[in-house]
């Protein structure tokens, strides 16, 4: 197997409650991997948080506070392995989103994570993209078929009741018949013009 350069985080986004910040800040003080995290607090609540391994390597991640929340946006280059496993499954455990470009010596594997998961992966190999894996939602196309179909039919059930309703003016000799039907079938237009909507 191909010996990994470097780990590239790039347009990484993590979004945490002050409760996830303490369990992100915590997920980094494991026994496997030596690392040093220091915690600095800005005057508007915001945390710069910077991880140094014992090589002297150094990340440094700023959460912005915004509306209670804690919010990391950018990116990150990594070349401890043991490291870039530790931002992975930070994201991963806290849902945050990120391109990942995992560089090798004569390829680049990129990973784009959805709400911490992995959503699609590419090879590139001299500027050329090859996608390897690409989730789909499968059960989630199901569902918006199904009520497509569901919507589609109650549209034929109000087609057909207009219908009704239309043979029924045409046969009515009343005026008071006719204006019960009338209102009748402004109801259905109605309906008819939400489920078209």
């Amino acid at each position: 197997m191909a010996q990994r350069l470097a780990t590239e985080y790039v347009k990484t986004c993590l979004t945490l409650s002050e409760a996830e910040m303490i369990q992100f800040i915590k997920l980094f003080d494991v026994q496997d991997v030596q690392l040093e995290v220091q915690v600095q607090v800005t005057e508007n609540g915001s945390q710069e948080i910077v991880l140094r391994d014992d090589s002297g390597e150094e990340v440094s991640l700023t959460f912005e506070r915004r509306q209670g929340k804690y919010v990391c946006e950018g990116s990150c280059r990594v070349s401890n392995p043991k490291l870039s496993n530790l931002i992975r499954k930070a994201v991963s455990q806290f849902k945050g989103d990120a391109i990942v470009n995992r560089i090798y010596p004569a390829f680049t594997m990129k990973y784009v994570y959805k709400r911490g998961s992995v959503v699609q992966i590419s090879e590139i190999t001299s500027g050329k993209h090859k996608l390897v894996y690409e989730y789909k939602d499968t059960v989630g196309q199901l569902e918006r078929l199904y009520r497509q179909q569901n919507v589609e039919l109650q549209i034929s059930s109000v087609y057909s009741q207009i219908d009704q309703l239309l043979d029924e003016r045409n046969r009515s000799d009343s005026a008071s018949g006719q204006r019960s039907v009338d209102e009748q079938l402004a109801r259905l237009a109605h309906k008819l013009f939400e489920l078209e909507a």
